[in-house]
């Protein structure tokens, strides 16, 4: 079996058994093992994703308990705050930034995407969980101009369409980014929902900024 394989095995097993100890520690293996092949951020979530995703699988194929999919993702979380941490210095950022979970209590998709606009030294500001109601009001109050919409279930998704209409409404041009499992698995819902450009990984989000900047909207 392949090396790397064997790794995802092990990673996937020890949050299955909410192993909080040996899933932190396979990680800092998998990473020490492999850091010279690709950058650190990048091969962090080139681990955690597939393996939550296969978790999220086998819980609809009646193989994984609802409680080991909720477990696994908090286990995660903790473990991309524990390892990603920010650099020392903050750049500049290029606009207002702001990233939040909308209707959606699943965070693992935010926090990827916050450590990745963190450890490369970008300023924003953290929603954490809002409706759609409340996550226009802040981001009208706060002149937010870019900001990054993470959901994990289809219903959360197709909720962006009416964010956008209450924005639009208002007369505000935020730029809406948005991530998440629906918009991989439809690669033309972004679109339909009315965001400004999509991610399929939480790496990309550096690039994103920086075309939106550039007047790419269709990132």
């Amino acid at each position: 079996m392949e090396e790397r394989q064997v790794y995802l095995d092990k990673f996937e097993d020890a949050l299955l058994s909410l192993d909080r100890l040996a899933a932190r520690r396979i990680l800092s293996e998998i990473l020490g093992h492999f850091k010279k092949e690709e950058d650190y951020f990048r091969n962090l979530e080139g681990f955690i994703v597939p393996v939550m995703e296969k978790i999220g699988i086998g819980w609809e194929k009646g193989d994984v308990a609802l409680s080991q999919v909720y477990m696994s993702g908090r286990i995660c979380e903790t473990l991309v705050a524990k390892l990603i941490t920010p650099q020392a210095h903050s750049r500049t950022s290029p606009a207002k930034i702001a990233i939040a979970a909308l209707e959606d209590y699943h965070l693992l998709g935010k926090r990827l995407v916050k450590s990745a606009l963190l450890a490369c030294g970008f300023n924003l500001i953290d929603y954490g969980t809002k409706t759609v109601g409340e996550l226009a009001r802040l981001v009208i109050d706060d002149g937010v101009e870019i900001l990054f919409v993470s959901t994990l279930m289809l219903p959360s998704a197709l909720r962006v369409k009416e964010l956008r209409r209450l924005l639009s409404d208002s007369g505000n041009a935020v730029k809406i980014v948005v991530g998440g499992a629906p918009f991989r698995f439809d690669k033309n819902l972004w679109r339909e929902v009315g965001a400004d450009a999509t991610g399929n990984r939480a790496s990309e989000a550096v690039g994103l900024i920086h075309k939106i900047m550039e007047g790419k909207g269709d990132a």
